[in-house]
């Protein structure tokens, strides 16, 4: 493939300043929408040699058929063009933001002669005081139930109350009670504008004063013995409670953020938003992220924010993020335009702030999570998912069987393998197998013996006799009942790699005899597929079901072998260290600290071992003996 792109414009041409640029395809159809501080600057790391750019990247260039830019004042003009350009062509390219559903709000429309508190999920009502968002629409309808026992406002749509005041009898709300507005003709338009500032300040502030206030009302009320009224606020007094009870204080009173967590790995990310007001969680906002290209998390925090406050939300003043992107003093500049006020972005790294974000993180951690379980139980994304490798693999049927195998190891020492299997696309727990590699010399190796052990199962008994002596694998259940399932053959053998990987897997096969397996191999780094004997990676869609399968199978694999890595590394700890007297857990955990590993201590003297905390000559003297008999 030449380096040269036919539609590269000369260097000189590309101005330096400001602006948003947009690939498009030989249709004519929006490929990428980015910006830049120096468009010069920003293109030509496109125009790059293509053997140097992220196989994501690469594929988009190549696929582009020409480059065009906007110049624009500052770096925030270029933010609000990207936005608007990306919101109106939907670049294929860009990152995709799922779940971006609309959230209910708690609103009172303050606009209206006599306000009323509905559920809304827009946020275009005039002159509307909105609270919220909230994460479930029961929420909203649970909050307003317990507000309305504390300040009883008018709850029924506009055609009700316009029917009622005219024909002065209550709507039907009012009259089994759950409307309060002046149609019921217990307030006045004046007494029940009161109510509502009540409402609304309260919702805002959940200042305690307020419920101070009720109290001692109750208390004088009963003291001289208007019971009805002491009651009244004590009811009153139990609602707003009830209320404050289901926001979380998290931080003081006086902080009103909103923060935003990230988890991500190559294919996609998870976001979470905390709504905190008046130091409570008021709202918890998720998205899921299809990343088609290699953005980096400063990238995807422009991206967040965009799609946070693009569509009208108003930003607090302070935004706490993982990390501050490179432009966030132009994101601090378009976010205040919006909010008509200063905002600041912080990147929260000790303290109570710091505290949240890591709730936060976990939040997003198990939405990710979720979001591939999810997706991989879909019967339909599976079997499109099975049909797209058979396809991008060209092999002669779907990979009904698919196994991935996994090296982990310390230091090179403790080299343990694993092997998972993926029948119709989900994980047969139950023929999982575990390997013990004696020595090795590098990754590779470790794949070949893996392999070449495994193989021996599916060797015809002629050939094979030996096969369930030679070797020393660990089936996870009971090896006398599943046996026979470890001689199921696979259509897809995949180890976590590149090429050598790949290679090794291949000398392993070809030796064997086996045939009608099909081999693959996937570099984590680019999520590539490489194949054997190939000089360039089958590049699969970045957020199609197929490689989010295998990404899955090699994940998994990885899993299970760190597991069973650090299960030997703890088993060698427990039988090699205990043995010698006078030496405890944590005296032992002290000494792996310090070396690492017990291949590190065996090689140790016993000057340096008696040099770690806790440990003299003498029992450094028998360690070393003990180890070296």
């Amino acid at each position: 493939m030449s380096d040269a792109l036919s539609y590269r414009p000369k260097t000189g041409e590309i101005p330096t300043s400001p602006g948003v640029y947009r690939f498009r395809d030989e249709t004519g159809r929006v490929l990428y929408v980015g910006k830049a501080n120096s468009l010069r600057a920003r293109l030509a790391n496109y125009f790059a040699p293509l053997s140097s750019l992220h196989e994501r990247t690469r594929r988009m260039v190549t696929t582009a058929t020409s480059v065009e830019w906007t110049v624009v004042g500052t770096e925030v003009e270029a933010l609000q063009l990207e936005w608007t350009w990306i919101n109106e062509f939907d670049p294929p390219f860009n990152v995709k933001f799922k779940d971006d559903k609309s959230y209910p709000y708690l609103a009172v429309t303050l606009a209206d002669e006599a306000p009323r508190a509905l559920v809304t999920r827009t946020t275009g009502i005039r002159r509307a005081r909105y609270f919220g968002p909230y994460p479930k629409v029961w929420a909203v309808h649970e909050t307003i139930e317990l507000m309305l026992k504390a300040f009883p406002i008018r709850t029924c749509n506009n055609s009700n109350y316009k029917r009622a005041m005219q024909s002065g009898k209550p709507c039907f709300a009012g009259q089994i009670g759950r409307c309060f507005g002046p149609c019921s003709g217990k307030v006045t338009i004046e007494e029940h504008r009161v109510i509502v500032n009540q409402f609304v300040s309260f919702m805002g502030s959940q200042d305690r004063k307020l419920i101070n206030t009720l109290t001692a009302e109750m208390k004088d009320a009963a003291a001289h013995q208007n019971y009805e009224v002491a009651a009244k606020r004590r009811d009153q007094v139990l609602a707003l409670n009830a209320v404050l009870e289901k926001s979380a204080v998290v931080l003081r009173d006086s902080v009103d953020i909103d923060l935003f967590a990230i988890e991500e790995d190559e294919l996609a990310a998870a976001v979470q938003l905390f709504i905190v007001r008046g130091g409570r969680i008021r709202g918890v906002r998720g998205w899921m992220v299809d990343k088609e290209l290699d953005v980096s998390t400063g990238e995807l925090i422009d991206s967040v924010m965009q799609t946070a406050y693009g569509g009208g939300a108003v930003p607090p003043r302070e935004i706490v993020v993982p990390l501050l992107p490179d432009d966030a003093e132009a994101l601090e500049i378009w976010l205040a335009g919006l909010a008509k006020r200063k905002v600041r972005l912080v990147a929260a790294q000790r303290g109570e702030k710091a505290a949240l974000l890591a709730t936060a993180t976990q939040n997003a951690k198990h939405a990710l999570m979720l979001y591939k379980t999810r997706r991989s139980s879909d019967f339909v994304a599976r079997s499109k998912a099975l049909e797209d490798i058979q396809e991008a693999l060209e092999m002669p049927s779907a990979p009904l069987r698919m196994e991935c195998y996994d090296v982990s190891h310390l230091s090179g020492t403790n080299i343990v393998a694993s092997m998972v299997v993926f029948e119709d696309g989900l994980p047969r727990t139950d023929e999982y197998r575990r390997f013990s590699i004696p020595e090795s010399t590098d990754d590779t190796d470790s794949i070949y013996r893996t392999l070449t052990r495994r193989l021996a199962y599916l060797v015809p008994e002629e050939g094979g006799a030996d096969a369930e002596t030679a070797t020393t694998d660990a089936p996870v259940g009971d090896a006398s009942g599943k046996r026979k399932k470890f001689r199921y053959q696979p259509n897809l053998l995949i180890v976590d790699g590149g090429q050598p990987q790949v290679a090794a897997a291949t000398r392993a096969l070809r030796e064997s005899g086996v045939t009608g397996i099909q081999l693959c191999g996937i570099a984590k780094r680019l999520e590539e597929i490489w194949l054997p004997d190939s000089d360039y990676p089958v590049i699969l869609p970045r957020n199609s079901d197929a490689l989010f399968l295998i990404q899955r199978i090699r994940d998994e694999a990885h899993r299970f072998a760190i597991v069973h890595q650090r299960t030997r590394r703890k088993r060698d700890i427990n039988t090699v260290l205990g043995e010698i007297p006078g030496l405890g857990p944590a005296r032992v955990k002290v000494l792996l600290q310090h070396f690492g590993s017990v291949a590190r201590l065996k090689e140790a003297p016993a000057d340096a071992i008696s040099e770690v905390r806790g440990i003299g000559p003498v029992l450094a003297t028998a360690i070393h003996e003990h180890l070296r008999s």
